[in-house]
């Protein structure tokens, strides 16, 4: 159980990085999901080197965290333009 909470935690703390980098906002249910997902996408693509958290490469996570996010920016149409 400590362990899934610590994966919600460090899932939401990567969407929130991958939110900032892409200028984009899904809230902190969208956090969690960009986060636990681009995890996934991004240790599929790029491996698991670097620190580790919870069980999710920090730097392969972010890394697909953020391609998750600017793909569903595109789909929906949310990025900002500034």
């Amino acid at each position: 159980m400590l362990h899934f909470i610590w994966v919600l935690i460090i899932g939401a703390i990567i969407g929130a990085i991958a939110g900032a980098i892409t200028k984009t906002a899904y809230g902190w249910v969208g956090n969690i999901v960009a986060g636990i997902v681009g995890s996934w996408l991004g240790e599929l693509i790029l491996g698991s080197w670097g620190p580790s958290l919870a069980g999710m490469a920090i730097f392969p996570s972010i890394i697909g965290a953020v391609i998750l996010v600017f793909v569903a920016s595109l789909i929906f149409g949310k990025l900002k333009k500034d």
